[in-house]
Formats: C-alpha cells, sequence, structure tokens
C-alpha cells in the first residue's frame, strides 16, 4: 500500500502538471494591439462622402454584418468594435484617417478600405507598420505582391484580368472591331487599360481608335463620350466608376450611339448604376461577375441568396438590395470572419497574414457557381475567376464558362 508521502509526492506532481497545462492555455494566447478576450478592433476606410460615395453602401453593409456577429456571440467570444472613417476618396485623407487608425484607435488591422488612389497612399505606410491592409476594395493588380508589400491583400479578381477577357471575347467575336475607351485618369483606370492592351496584344495599336480619360474632379462626362463617338468606333470599353458609368450609359441613348458596350465589373450594379441610367440604355451591354445578382431569378431558391435577403432584411432594412455594392460588403465580410476564426486566440498581425494567406476554398455562398477563394504565401490574389454576362430586359445575363485569369502581381 502506497505511503502517505509518496501519494501527496504524486498529488504535487499532477498539481504542477495541471499548472503547467493551464499556464500554457493562458501562454497560448497572443495579442496585438486591438485585441483583448472580449474585443477585436477593425478599422476601416470608405467614401461615404465625394465622388466615389457610391461605394459607401459598402463600409454600412459590413458594419451591419459585424454587428450581426458579435448579437451572436461574436468571433470565439470576442466582438467586433469596427470603426470605419469618410475619406472621401480624397488620398490625402485617406493617409489621414489611416494614421489614426493604426496610431490612435489602434486597431488590429485595416479591412477593405476603397479604391486604388486612395489605398496606394497608405500602401508603403501599412507595411512599414506591419499592420494588415487586409481585402482591400480595389482590383488593381499591384495589391498581389507578397513579396514585397506582405502586409497588404486584395480581394475581388484583378482589374486587368476582367479586361483581357473582354480582349480575349472581341479578338473571337468582332477581330476587325474599332474600339473606343473611357477610362479613369488614375492608377485604376491605367490598370483596367493596360489588361485590354495586353489582351489585344500587336493588335491594340490598330484596333484601339480612341483612349480617352476623364479626371473623378469632373462633374460630367458627357462632352467625352460625344467625342469618342466621332470615331467612329464600334467597340465601347467603359472604365468608369458608378456615378460616371451611369452619366456615360444615359448619354450614349440620348446620342444614339449603339456600339458593343463593355462596362467594367465595379460599376455593373443594376441599383446604382443601371436603373438610374435608364434600362433602355442599358440594354446589351456586356460585364463580368463573379458574385451572384439579387436581380437574376435562377437564384430565388438559392440558399446562399436567401441567407443574404434574410440578412439584409434584418440587418440592414434600409440597404438597397439591387445594389451589387450591398453583395459584396456581405461577402467580404464573411471572408473576414473566416480569417479571424481561423486566427483562433493568436490574433497577432502576423497570424492574421498568415490565415488570410492560408484559404483553400472557401466559399462565401454570394459567389457564383464554381467560384472559390484561395490564396497562398505566394499568391495574395483571393478570387481568380469571372464570367461573362450580358444586361437584357431589367437584369444581367450570364453565359459562357467561369473564367480563370492569368494575371498575377
Amino acid at each position: 500500500m502506497p505511503s502517505l508521502r509518496s501519494y501527496a509526492a504524486a498529488l504535487s506532481a499532477a498539481l504542477a502538471v495541471t499548472l503547467a497545462a493551464s499556464s500554457g492555455a493562458v501562454a497560448q494566447k497572443k495579442y496585438d494591439p486591438g485585441v483583448s478576450d472580449t474585443e477585436i478592433k477593425i478599422g476601416n476606410i470608405m467614401p461615404y462622402s465625394g465622388p466615389a460615395s457610391a461605394y459607401g453602401v459598402i463600409g454600412r453593409t459590413e458594419a451591419a454584418y459585424f454587428k450581426k456577429i458579435n448579437d451572436a456571440g461574436g468571433i470565439n467570444g470576442r466582438k467586433i468594435n469596427f470603426i470605419s472613417y469618410d475619406d472621401a476618396y480624397s488620398p490625402p485623407k485617406t493617409v489621414e484617417q489611416a494614421r489614426k487608425l493604426v496610431e490612435s484607435d489602434e486597431v488590429l488591422l485595416i479591412f477593405n478600405s476603397l479604391g486604388t488612389p486612395p489605398n496606394s497612399a497608405i500602401h508603403k505606410y501599412m507595411n512599414s507598420k506591419k499592420v494588415p491592409q487586409l481585402f482591400v476594395a480595389t482590383g488593381a493588380t499591384k495589391w498581389n505582391d507578397p513579396k514585397d508589400f506582405p502586409w497588404t491583400m486584395g480581394w475581388q479578381p484583378n482589374y486587368q484580368s476582367e479586361t483581357q477577357i473582354y480582349a480575349k471575347y472581341i479578338m473571337k467575336e468582332m477581330p476587325n472591331a474599332k474600339i473606343a475607351v473611357l477610362y479613369q485618369n488614375d492608377d485604376y483606370g491605367k490598370d483596367y487599360l493596360k489588361g485590354l492592351e495586353d489582351g489585344l496584344g500587336a493588335k491594340a495599336s490598330s484596333m484601339i481608335v480612341l483612349k480617352e480619360s476623364y479626371e473623378i474632379s469632373e462633374p460630367t462626362i458627357d462632352s467625352h463620350i460625344v467625342k469618342l463617338k466621332s470615331t467612329g468606333a464600334d467597340v465601347f470599353i467603359n472604365i468608369t466608376t458608378p456615378k460616371f458609368a451611369a452619366q456615360a450609359i444615359k448619354k450614349l441613348g440620348e446620342i444614339g450611339w449603339k456600339p458593343t458596350h463593355f462596362l467594367n465589373n465595379v460599376s455593373a450594379s443594376v441599383g446604382s448604376v443601371i436603373k438610374p441610367a435608364g434600362f433602355d440604355n442599358a440594354q446589351g451591354i456586356i460585364s463580368a461577375a463573379y458574385l451572384k445578382d439579387v436581380s437574376d431569378d435562377q437564384w430565388k431558391d438559392d440558399a446562399g441568396m436567401k441567407e443574404f435577403l434574410a440578412f439584409m432584411d434584418k440587418e440592414f432594412p434600409d440597404g438597397n438590395k439591387l445594389d451589387g455594392a450591398t453583395v459584396v460588403g456581405y461577402g467580404v465580410a464573411q471572408t473576414l470572419v473566416e480569417v479571424l476564426k481561423k486566427c483562433g486566440d493568436e490574433l497577432t498581425r502576423a497570424n492574421v497574414m498568415k490565415q488570410a494567406a492560408s484559404l483553400k476554398g472557401f466559399r462565401t455562398e454570394v459567389l457564383l457557381p464554381g467560384i472559390t477563394i484561395t490564396t497562398a504565401a505566394t499568391d495574395f490574389a483571393p478570387i481568380s475567376q469571372l464570367q461573362l454576362q450580358r444586361f437584357k430586359g431589367e437584369k444581367w445575363e450570364l453565359f459562357g464558362d467561369v473564367i480563370s485569369a492569368d494575371v498575377g502581381g
């Protein structure tokens, strides 16, 4: 029979193991600024005012989604504190707001800040501070550069991929086309333009009859449309943000110009672009999609779409369900929640990027069938597939197969 002394020694050893295990569990909790046992601070910068204010609804949708997550208990017991500031799509203001979020609010990361020029303005700052600039709301190709900018990652398909797909379609279906291009005179517009020219290859110089740029500070682009029509072009590539996209579609109708019209995906929203421009003016426009469209009847019994509509009814009743930006905000917010869940109790900035770069076939159910989110340490382009769509009646109709993009960083 064991002695009292040996029993005490065994009990002491067992207690020591238990204490070591429990202290190990505590030690496994690793936090960077913005995180506690009860909170995760997430920063965001959106153009709630100014020329790109149509996109502000993305930030409002995200706020509503994070409230839904918080009401259900948060992420691993922690509530999201979503701090979103307006930069009016002005890069100097973006810099000011980013510094405030990082240095004063001490957020864990800046999530889905919108626009190519605004994000370009804080690109080096975020990487020098080693703060994630995660799932930026712009398709510029440069966000996929994990070697030189390991703290910045995009989310949506990149712009060059999209216009390369249009170029392939034009080369196949309209090899003798005369192409007129309207593009925004900044990194966003030039990125799309480069994809088009690369896709057309050696024929770019002969097929593109005019490249017309506009400044985002211009009140209207009507005069540019008239100038583009005068070239006699039979293909129009419309690389514009929502306000100007709606103006362009409307003006084409007014002056009776009927080219084959390609509209960049970032302005393909039925609610904020097509409807204000007039459905009659939008017939036959071609664009590309990676997300389901609420106006498309084929999704009326789709479980993912039902979930999205239920969210809008309950959490964001003032939001316009027909505005594609609400679908974007919902899908990207779901992706961030997945990353934060995967971080567990190691909520450090480095682990956020590690988990964001370890997504394998993740799906938010607002993605089109066949499209998934996949990343790697050497691949910071989460979504790299698109499907062409044509506007008919009052909605987009998908056609062709899902096409994988072949443009890297």
